[in-house]
């Protein structure tokens, strides 16, 4: 018999919204971001995703950065913490010393509203959402009024995260939005990652500089960048920190992660909003890595490209950006 639910837990001491739905369960963390912490496959016994352990919360809860589906809004790096927009500089803090610049916005570590949870004879969901005004923390550095609502589902089909944005004030805003997902590999019982290969829909890959600032110039890929696009590499090539275009196959988006032992692929479909990709697998640690989906170039405001290239995106007074992205896992 199908189990399919969602009620309010725990997890690891910390209030979690879970969900159930056949094999698969996820849970999502509120007060953290909205982090979607979990998604399991509880028959055959699988984490798809990095989870913190019991004793990792604390450091989880200082930098909730690497594990489960943290929101980054706007995402990733800004020289000196400046952002320009519509001929005003808005400044955020400098939380990365080493490079000087502010990395990652706000909402991964904001609390979010749960709006509304529960299931129906197809699917098991939560709905949680921030809005965002004068009185909120983030206003000072990021003065815009707006709505950020996430709804995750679980069915037949896997994972379903749909994200909206809404601009509830009068001034054109920026949209600029990534997900630092992160991955276990391998995901498997007794699985090894030597056994993986992942599988992208790369473009070109981004110049960065010292600062991890992009030069506005592509370098020539690896010869393992060029399998990780067209077949499958082993995720723990080298050490990756990398930035590329996303450049769509077969009209998709996405990641693919292959236990080729197992004969079990997971599939990370974005959908082509997200016009970047991140890479980041924590110095070639096995273990996991995240494939970032981003709607951004890194520091896309302070670049001189057209904003169309490097996903300068805008929102005028009510208007709405959505995008969906599904998890889901492909058996022998």
């Amino acid at each position: 018999m199908t189990v399919n639910q969602a009620n309010e837990g725990l997890f690891h001491g910390e209030r979690a919204i879970w969900l159930r739905f056949g094999p698969y369960e996820a849970a999502l963390l509120p007060e953290i971001g909205g982090n979607l912490i979990a998604f399991r496959d509880t028959e055959a016994e699988m984490a798809f995703l990095h989870e913190p352990t019991p004793e990792e919360m604390d450091s989880f809860k200082a930098r909730p950065m690497i594990h489960g589906i943290p929101v980054l809004f706007p995402p990733n790096r800004y020289e000196d913490g400046k952002f320009p927009w519509e001929g005003k500089v808005h400044q955020f803090d400098v939380n990365e010393p080493a490079t000087g610049n502010h990395l990652h916005g706000f909402l991964y570590q904001t609390p979010w509203q749960v709006e509304d949870f529960g299931a129906t004879k197809t699917e098991s969901y939560v709905v949680v959402s921030v809005q965002v005004d004068e009185n909120h923390p983030s206003y000072a550095s990021f003065p815009f009024n707006y709505t950020i609502r996430l709804r995750y589902s679980l069915s037949e089909n896997g994972l379903l995260q749909q994200v909206t944005v809404r601009n509830d004030g009068e001034e054109v805003m920026p949209c600029l939005l990534a997900f630092h997902t992160s991955v276990n590999a391998p995901f498997v019982p007794g699985g090894e990652a030597k056994d993986y290969r992942i599988h992208m829909t790369l473009g070109e890959r981004w110049e960065l500089n010292e600062r991890m600032l992009p030069t506005k110039q592509y370098q020539p890929l690896k010869e393992e960048e060029q399998l990780m696009r067209d077949s499958g590499v082993f995720p723990f090539f080298e050490a990756m920190d990398n930035h590329y275009t996303a450049r769509p196959q077969n009209g998709r988006n996405r990641m693919e992660l292959t236990d080729t032992k197992a004969g079990i692929k997971l599939v990370y479909d974005v959908g082509t909003s997200y016009k970047q990709w991140m890479i980041w697998n924590n110095n070639a640690t096995e273990g996991f890595f995240c494939p970032e989906p981003q709607i951004n170039l890194v520091n896309a405001p302070n670049v001189d490209l057209p904003a169309d290239e490097i996903g300068l995106l805008s929102l005028a007074a009510g208007e709405i950006f959505e995008e969906s992205s599904r998890l889901y896992v492909i058996k022998g």
